[in-house]
């Protein structure tokens, strides 16, 4: 386990990079905003086009094989946008078409972690993974900014994608080491959009899934609505940019909390902490409306405990929400099921940044935040509705599961925890 979480730490790490690096050196280049949404954009679009495609491939392949072609993908592609960088001036053409082939490596390598994790780590040891690799990835996301705009200012950015490139080289290397159990690729008598046709069916089987996705998709567009009105607000209503730098600061801080705890939380029913946890993110956007349409009912000393308990929420929920789909999706389907989950997470974000400016132009700061807030809230415990939510228990202790109000669990993984419980 501790290969598999240093690899993916390596490559947490490197993803965190490539935005940085690639804005300071197209705005260096050219000091165009609209050649950076370029550049950007060509990243984003493949991921979310490719992703549906990403998950059958994840199923029919063995997911040792296909993360490690996506990290030397990646690797390859940044270290690409390196020589060109070093070469000259960034000419936005080349670097749209190596962000989009980063983004369609991101795409193949997403669903086929979660497979991996479900592979390599058994049982009640999941959860503790899944902490651990969320730990990772907010320490990646915490540190990779300062490091990209250092190196660049030192060095120049194309030493920093050459970096980059090192370390998708560095977990690639890390996969030879690790044996999968039970991730044996599905067998191929079918045609490859039988398999994506039966991946939709499987996903639409499992009601407490697409409940659960439809909050998760509710709050990351929240978030992108939070993220571009959220400076806005601190500055014009908490006491200017330290006041959003402390808020941004504290809710890294929970997120990290939260996922390094959750390893340590005796939960017994996972889905209901985790519609808490998506819910927690209304406390937020109140706090801004709030502080919007009068400071002095929601102050600094509101806003950020606010932020604090949401992005704790989320720290939590990350971990269970990964252990509890390795559990309950059968692990032939894992991959094409949990890449629904991540296209509606990767795109949701975006389009609620995208979005938000012009909103807010209409309505005004405050009232998209508070109507979002209710939305998120509602949207997040609505799962709670649905028996195969309230009724999905584990054992804290590392047991086996007692029920699976779903059906839709993996037999063989089950078979595996009585085994180990015995």
């Amino acid at each position: 386990m501790r290969r598999l979480i240093f690899g993916r730490a390596c490559a947490a790490l490197a993803t965190a990079l490539i935005p940085t690096t690639l804005t300071l050196a197209v705005v260096r280049a050219t000091g165009s905003s609209g050649a950076l949404g370029v550049v950007l954009a060509a990243e984003l679009v493949p991921m979310l086009v490719l992703l549906p495609v990403a998950g059958v491939v994840a199923d029919r392949f063995p997911a040792q094989r296909v993360v490690f072609a996506a990290d030397l993908l990646r690797g390859a592609a940044q270290a690409a946008i390196g020589v060109e960088l070093l070469r000259g001036p960034a000419r936005v053409p080349e670097l749209a078409a190596l962000a989009a082939v980063t983004g369609a490596a991101v795409a193949f390598g997403t669903p086929a972690v979660r497979r991996l994790v479900a592979g390599v780590v058994e049982g009640a040891d999941r959860l503790r993974a899944n902490a651990r690799l969320g730990v990772a990835e907010g320490l990646a996301q915490m540190a990779a900014p300062a490091a990209a705009g250092g190196l660049v200012l030192a060095a120049g950015p194309g030493w920093s994608s050459l970096l980059t490139a090192g370390l998708f080289a560095v977990s690639a290397t890390t996969l030879g080491g690790l044996a999968p159990r039970g991730t044996a690729p599905s067998v191929e008598r079918e045609r490859f959009t039988a398999q994506l046709r039966e991946g939709w069916r499987e996903t639409r089987r499992h009601t407490w899934f697409l409940a659960m996705v439809a909050g998760h998709g509710v709050w990351h567009l929240a978030a992108g609505f939070l993220l571009t009105l959220g400076p806005v607000i601190a500055v014009r209503h908490l006491g200017g940019e330290t006041a959003w730098v402390v808020i941004a600061q504290s809710g890294t801080a929970a997120m990290l909390i939260g996922a390094f705890g959750a390893g340590r939380l005796r939960v017994r029913r996972p889905l209901v902490a985790v519609a808490f946890g998506g819910a927690a993110y209304g406390l937020p956007l109140a706090a801004f409306g709030a502080a919007a349409l009068a400071p002095s009912a929601a102050p600094l000393a509101v806003v950020a405990p606010a932020y604090f308990a949401a992005m704790l929420g989320l720290g939590v929920l990350n971990p269970l929400w990964e252990t509890t789909l390795q559990r309950r999706i059968p692990q032939d389907a894992l991959g094409r099921v949990g890449s629904f989950d991540a296209l509606i997470s990767f795109a949701s974000r975006p389009l609620g940044m995208a979005v938000a400016a012009p909103v807010a132009a209409v309505t005004g700061t405050a009232a998209p935040l508070l109507v979002l807030a209710v939305l998120v809230a509602a949207a997040n415990l609505a799962g709670l509705l649905l028996t195969d939510v309230r009724d999905d228990r584990v054992d804290p202790l590392g047991g086996p599961r007692r029920d699976d109000p779903a059906g839709g669990g993996d037999d063989r993984a089950v078979g595996r925890l009585v085994r180990d419980a015995d």
